[in-house]
C-alpha cells in the first residue's frame, strides 16, 4: 500500500521537512485510516518518511486501526526517487505480507506507476493523472519474496483519495 501524506500547511519560515498538516490534512488522514480499518487493509509493517507531514498522517491514520503495526521512520523516503523506494520495498522481511509506505510525490506516484501492470482501468487512469494528497494505492503482487519485486509486477487493487471517500455512502 502506498499512501501519500495528507494536505500540509506552508507556514513562513518553516523548513519543508518540518511542515505540518493543515486542517483538511488532519481530517483526511483520519478518513484514510478509517478506510483502511473498514476494508481490513491492515499493514503488518509501515515505512514512513521522517518528514513531519508524513509522521502526522501516519499517526492520525493509525489511531483508526484496531492495532498499531511496527513502523520504521525512513529518511530515504523523503524526496525519494522511484528506484530508492523500490530498494526499500525489496528490503522488506519475507514474513511481511502487508506493507504500507507513507511518502511524498512525485516518488510515490512514480513508483506506483512503475509497479502496476494491470488492474481496474479507471483506477489506473486516475493514478496516472494525479496522486492527490492523502490518496492510497493498494497494489497486489504474486510474489513470495519482496526481494523479487520488479517493475510491472503488480495489479492495482484500488486507488482512493479522501475526497472520494467522503462522498461515498457508508
Amino acid at each position: 500500500m502506498l499512501l501519500r501524506h495528507a494536505k500540509s500547511d506552508r507556514p513562513p519560515g518553516v523548513a519543508d521537512h518540518d511542515r505540518p498538516l493543515n486542517r483538511r490534512g488532519t481530517r483526511d488522514a483520519g478518513v484514510v485510516g478509517t478506510y483502511l480499518a473498514h476494508n481490513a487493509l491492515l499493514p503488518e509493517q509501515v515505512l514512513c518518511s521522517t518528514a513531519n507531514r508524513t509522521r502526522e498522517t501516519w499517526d492520525l491514520a493509525r489511531h483508526q486501526l484496531p492495532e498499531s503495526p511496527p513502523v520504521n521512520f525512513e529518511e530515504r523516503l523523503y524526496e525519494a526517487e522511484p528506484e530508492a523506494i523500490l530498494t526499500l520495498l525489496r528490503g522488506t522481511a519475507q514474513k511481511v505480507h502487508s506493507l504500507l509506505v507513507v511518502g511524498h510525490n512525485p516518488g510515490i506516484q512514480r513508483v506506483a506507476l512503475a509497479l502496476v501492470a494491470s488492474g481496474d482501468v479507471e483506477a489506473r487512469e486516475r493514478l496516472h493523472e494525479k496522486f492527490p494528497t492523502g490518496a492510497l494505492a493498494v497494489i497486489d503482487f504474486a510474489l513470495d519474496e519482496w526481494s523479487k519485486l520488479h517493475p510491472r509486477s503488480g495489479r492495482l487493487d484500488r486507488f482512493v483519495a479522501p475526497r472520494q471517500l467522503e462522498a461515498e455512502p457508508d
